[in-house]
């Protein structure tokens, strides 16, 4: 399935190299969620979702490229951040109706994941909340 992906064009420590990379961002981006998710809404949390994997489908591939200049000797210092993607994009990305590469598969999962946190956070609260009210009404009966 990706036998012609470009990540297959690294060396051994170019594809390692990359991997760390990938998770190091996903890893970020994950816990950022995590952490800001905790205190919003379920609206705002899946609206967080969305705008951090827009942000990543957008912004990432200068990292990427800022990567690659330190693999391949003699890449020239430049701006490959283009138009921000559509929503459309995102959807293709979200349901891997894309392009097959690594890469794309990879942007569906995180979108996936952010969005799991999204929900799995607001159910958490959610149970919480119904925790505390028990208790509360508990408390009022003896």
């Amino acid at each position: 399935m990706y036998e012609g992906d470009s990540f297959h064009t690294l060396s051994v420590i170019g594809q390692i190299g990359l991997v760390f990379l990938s998770a190091a961002l996903t890893a970020i981006i994950l816990w950022f969620a995590m952490v800001v998710m905790r205190w919003l809404p379920l609206p705002l949390r899946l609206f967080l979702a969305v705008l951090l994997f827009f942000g990543f489908v957008w912004l990432s591939p200068q990292v990427y490229y800022t990567y690659y200049m330190t693999l391949f000797e003699g890449l020239p210092w430049q701006v490959v951040i283009k138009d921000p993607p559509s929503a459309e994009t995102l959807w293709k990305l979200m349901s891997f109706q894309g392009q097959a590469t690594l890469s794309a598969h990879s942007q569906g999962l995180l979108g996936w994941a952010l969005t799991a946190i999204a929900v799995f956070r607001a159910r958490k609260s959610s149970s919480a909340s119904d925790d505390r009210a028990g208790k509360d009404a508990k408390s009022d009966v003896s």
